[in-house]
């Protein structure tokens, strides 16, 4: 618990000097600090052998700084993990500080150049991203040089060439790649529509020799990978259009000791009108995991593009507690998602806003254990009807159904808030779910039976918010995950202090999830900004 003030104390000390030198020079510094610190503490009820650090301690954090004259910028990231929290091991080897980013960019009217850490996207990221998640622990930059030129409104062109980061460290890669951009609209003088025709390379190169030549020789592998992508997209009034395809050439993954060619697809068709919109997207890939360091483990990062899923994502416990991973090997599918507000013409408190969404996705080939039909991966059928009833009650209600590959649940939640005044509310939030697998073929987490979650939060605005929850395993485990806690909010700085028990599972972002094992403990997470 010493270290924990001693890191509380110094982050607060280096906010508040920051905070008082935001300006430096003819330009200005601006920046962000964040820290989470968990202090585990011994629980039977949810491990055997403690897995838990020898001091039972873990921290990451993370401090950027950026400074900016009027076309030039830059700036560093720093992280320290001291030692990294459980379920992120493979951030750092114990104790470590180190420079996780850096950059400095020059940006005219149509030019602009960038020399160090680089985070990056071409279309939809199915050939190449490079970005930070710090939920994730994921930062996959590219240390090198980029730049990038517009040709007016009607054609942009860029390039990158670089090494990929591995988590704390760098690949033994290099990666390059250009993306162009061309504006029919514009060239044709239609201002009315929005129409662009692109395209992307990416190439990267690996040594396959020394420790790798045998296994190279074994599976044909060769240095370099090649993928091209074409992209169109249309836009006109409410309505948008997105089509992407992506080719790969024949590529390495250390689990599967083989090689493969790779491809994908993606369709978007969106619509807006006042207040009802709706959206379409269709996805098919196969072997599309494109790893960073072939010969390395396979890992969330240990990738150069980016395979979301895309299915709805929640924020209710219960919801999210089985969330779908993508099946880079081969899927297809996608999803639609409506929403519709109807406002009062009288009362600006009062509104009905309704929501639907479906997702599926299913094997790409068909399988002989399916009767030679598709498997079926993931479904999810759910809506939801949030109601403003007045000034001062809001609730919302939802329900799910989801097969997460035969394992099925209904899913029923209730949200309701109560405004006391501008400053003070109260919401409460009752979960339930209704396992619909057969509970005598239990077979580990997707198949605990049912389960009953809720939560209460009251809100002091803008400082204070003090919660308590509560989720609880009515099936096998007989087990309560609880956790309370408060934050208080005092300009751009958070404080958050909680105590709870966390179960095993994925914690997913934007789609992607990594594996998180259960622990109990106080948890004290701090991010401010300059």
């Amino acid at each position: 618990m010493k270290r924990l003030t001693l890191i509380l104390v110094g982050i607060f000390a280096l906010t508040l000097s920051a905070s008082a030198q935001q300006v430096l020079g003819n330009g200005q510094v601006s920046g962000s600090l964040e820290s989470s610190s968990i202090y585990y503490t011994p629980d039977s009820k949810i491990y055997a052998d403690d897995p838990r650090p020898d001091d039972r301690f873990g921290s990451n954090n993370y401090i950027k700084v950026d400074y900016a004259n009027g076309r030039f910028s830059a700036g560093i990231q720093m992280n320290a993990f001291l030692p990294a929290l459980i379920g992120y091991e493979d951030l750092a080897d114990g104790y470590k500080f180190y420079l996780a980013s850096k950059y400095i960019q020059w940006r005219d009217k149509n030019f602009e150049i960038l020399v160090g850490d680089i985070f990056d996207q071409y279309g939809s990221g199915l050939i190449f991203r490079s970005f930070e998640d710090r939920q994730l622990g994921l930062n996959n930059s590219l240390e090198g040089v980029r730049a990038a030129y517009n040709f007016g409104r009607y054609v942009t062109i860029k390039g990158m060439y670089g090494r990929p980061r591995f988590y704390t460290d760098y690949s033994k890669t290099w990666v390059r790649g250009a993306d162009l951009s061309i504006s029919i609209a514009d060239i044709i003088k239609a201002p009315v529509i929005n129409f662009t025709v692109e395209g992307s390379y990416v190439n990267r190169y690996q040594s396959v020799g020394g420790d790798n030549a045998l296994t190279a020789e074994m599976y044909g592998i060769v240095p370099n990978l090649n993928m091209a992508s074409g992209r169109l997209n249309f836009g006109w009034n409410g309505l948008s259009v997105r089509g992407e395809y992506v080719h790969k050439s024949k590529d390495y993954t250390s689990g599967e000791f083989a090689t493969y060619k790779g491809w994908a697809a993606l369709g978007e068709v969106g619509y807006n009108y006042k207040t009802f919109s709706a959206m379409a997207t269709f996805r098919a890939l196969s072997r599309m995991k494109t790893p960073m360091d072939m010969f390395a483990k396979n890992s969330i990062g240990n990738n150069i593009n980016y395979l979301p899923a895309l299915t709805r994502q929640y924020t209710y416990m219960l919801a999210n507690l089985n969330p779908y991973e993508v099946r880079w090997i081969g899927e297809m599918g996608g999803q639609v998602d409506l929403c519709y507000s109807y406002r009062s013409k009288t009362d600006r408190y009062r509104y009905w806003n309704f929501h639907a969404n479906f997702s599926t996705f299913y094997s790409l080939d068909k399988q002989p254990w399916t009767d030679n039909k598709r498997e079926l991966f993931w479904r999810d059928i759910n809506v939801d009807v949030e109601r403003q009833w007045n000034k001062k009650w809001k609730s919302l209600i939802l329900y799910s159904f989801q097969d997460n590959g035969g394992h099925q649940s209904h899913i029923f939640v209730g949200d309701v808030t109560h405004k006391f005044n501008r400053k003070m509310s109260l919401r409460f939030e009752l979960q339930y779910l209704l396992s619909g697998d057969d509970k005598s073929e239990w077979d580990g987490i997707h198949s605990e039976g049912d389960w009953v979650a809720g939560l209460v939060e009251f809100s002091l605005a803008p400082r204070w918010s003090f919660y308590v929850q509560d989720m609880y395993n009515i099936g096998m485990r007989k087990t309560h995950y609880y956790n309370g806690g408060f934050s208080y909010t005092y300009n751009r700085t958070r404080v958050q202090l909680s105590y709870g028990r966390n179960r095993a599972g994925y914690i997913c972002s934007g789609g992607v999830c990594r594996w998180s094992p259960a622990y109990s403990g106080i948890n004290l997470m701090l991010t401010s900004s300059f």
